[in-house]
C-alpha cells in the first residue's frame, strides 16, 4: 500500500481528470516513473504558464488528454514542483495525497507551507 508524506495511507489526488502515473487518481509511483509524479497539486494559471514555458504544456488538449486548467488536481513531478517553488509559482498542495517519495526532492515543511487546506 502506498504511503503519503505523513506516513499514512495515500489519499486520492484527483479523479476528474484522472491523474497519477498509473492513472488511478493517486500519486503513487513505480520504478518506471522517472519523473516521480508524487506531488498532488491544485493547478493555477501561474503554474500552468510556468510549466509551458519550460516545455511541458499541460493546458493544451491533445488526443487522449483534455488539458488542465486552474483548479484541477494533478500529480506533478516532484522536481518540477521544487523548480516552481524556487521560482515563486508553486501551486497549492494536497499534503495527504503526496506520495512519500516526494520527500526525496521536496522537504515536508515546504509541502505543508503550500497546503491547499
Amino acid at each position: 500500500m502506498a504511503r503519503n508524506v505523513l506516513g499514512e495511507e495515500l489519499a486520492v489526488c484527483g479523479l476528474d481528470p484522472v491523474t497519477g502515473w498509473m492513472r488511478t487518481g493517486c500519486c503513487e509511483t513505480d520504478a518506471h516513473d522517472v519523473g516521480s509524479h508524487t506531488v498532488c497539486v491544485v493547478m493555477t494559471d501561474d503554474f500552468l504558464e510556468f510549466s509551458a514555458a519550460r516545455g511541458n504544456d499541460l493546458s493544451t488538449p491533445r488526443p487522449g488528454f483534455a488539458g488542465l486548467q486552474a483548479g484541477d488536481r494533478w500529480c506533478l513531478c516532484a522536481s518540477r514542483f521544487k523548480e516552481a517553488l524556487d521560482a515563486g509559482v508553486a501551486p497549492r498542495v494536497i499534503v495527504e495525497a503526496c506520495e512519500e517519495r516526494a520527500l526525496d526532492d521536496v522537504p515536508l515543511a515546504a509541502l505543508r507551507a503550500h497546503a491547499f487546506d
